[in-house]
């Protein structure tokens, strides 16, 4: 283990111990009741919770688990009732009917401050008069905790978040990434056993949003004997490449829950098929089929050895590792194919706009689903 690595554990197991008595806050999934054969509860539990606003209905019946310790993702469209349900756990809205558990006590009527939760905002919400430091440290300045233990605590949280040296820096001298990290150890100094993020990295361009992923991820590994994530977001490829798991929401209700492999290799009907990420949809022989563009091959039309569709590619995107091919079968559906260019140029690829083609797919790639209406009539 490199240095920085023994600084960022040290730092750590110190950030979660309790001031009084030098004890640690109990981690989830390691108290003692759970080597001797006792479940430990969810970290998060909804059971039937309906929330309303007027007339409209932001959460109908939903009910949900989240394991602690685990990156939980809520991924859905505008308007699908993620935030509201992440605001119902925090305790800024509270449920019209149901229940909500956090670490199996009852919190469903409990104000914010007495939840142990914490949350990170979009706009990061930091005070522009104060440095790094006053920001992370003012939760704890609040709470009435001494000036030196707020100083090394929010030195412990910023050295987590891979920002030292920058405690006396003001806000605007800093990048949105770094103000991220900032909001994110504000959080963390107060020690939650669950963390809130709502669509934290939306106002970051495309590549820091990446490299956030990938260090916010890195960092839920670190503390994931401590704390649990629950994050919400529009973005797919956001929810794939952190999520342990994903819960997909549409118009208040979730649709399916799941690994990352298991929502998009499995899609549970229409809906998520169509959300998370490009599937194409297909009716054959009484059922309807899914098939992701990247399992089905493109083929020339000579090809007719090889079992498949016969069709004309109408339209060609080139996207730089890959190329997106539009092609409308013979027997009237349209099919998208994704295609890696290993050994294609642009030009050739570019070229395929209006040859005939023949396209093939595994068995196994194409799944049966549930229709929208087989759902409704399910209901």
């Amino acid at each position: 283990m490199d240095a920085a690595c023994m600084r960022l554990s040290g730092g750590l197991d110190s950030l979660w111990m309790l001031s009084a008595g030098g004890t640690t806050v109990d981690a989830p999934g390691s108290h003692p009741s759970a080597a001797g054969g006792v479940t430990t509860p969810p970290a998060v539990a909804l059971v039937d919770v309906r929330k309303t606003f007027g007339e409209v209905v932001a959460v109908e019946g939903l009910s949900l688990e989240v394991k602690a310790g685990e990156f939980f993702t809520m991924l859905g469209p505008s308007g699908s009732g993620k935030t509201t349900t992440l605001r119902v756990i925090a305790g800024f809205e509270l449920a019209d009917s149901g229940r909500v558990h956090l670490h199996g006590v009852d919190v469903t009527r409990s104000p914010p401050y007495e939840r142990e939760v914490n949350t990170v905002f979009q706009d990061y919400a930091l005070f522009p008069h104060m440095d790094v430091l006053e920001n992370v440290a003012y939760g704890l300045r609040v709470k009435g905790v001494s000036k030196r233990e707020r100083r090394e605590r929010a030195s412990e949280a910023l050295e987590m978040v891979r920002l030292p040296n920058v405690e006396s820096r003001r806000p605007i001298q800093l990048s949105g990434g770094q103000r991220q990290r900032v909001a994110l150890a504000r959080a963390l100094v107060n020690r939650p056993r669950v963390l809130l993020l709502d669509e934290p990295l939306g106002a970051l361009d495309l590549k820091l949003r990446q490299a956030m992923q990938l260090e916010l991820k890195s960092i839920q590994r670190e503390l994931s004997e401590h704390i649990t994530f629950i994050y919400v977001t529009h973005d797919q490829d956001e929810a794939l490449t952190m999520s342990d798991r994903i819960a997909v929401f549409s118009d208040g209700r979730i649709e399916q829950v799941g690994t990352p492999g298991d929502v998009y290799e499995r899609p549970a009907n229409e809906f998520v098929a169509g959300f998370v990420g490009t599937s194409n949809i297909f009716e054959q022989h009484g059922r309807t089929y899914t098939v992701r563009p990247e399992k089905i091959r493109l083929l020339a039309d000579t090809d007719t050895d090889v079992p498949g569709a016969a069709g004309i590619v109408r339209d060609v995107a080139y996207l730089g590792s890959v190329t997106r091919y539009v092609v409308e079968l013979d027997r009237g559906e349209t099919l998208v194919v994704v295609r890696q260019n290993l050994d294609m140029s642009a030009e050739q690829a570019l070229a395929e706009r209006g040859r005939r083609v023949r396209l093939a797919w595994r068995e196994q790639d194409a799944k049966v689903l549930q229709t929208n209406q087989q759902e409704v009539e399910r209901q």
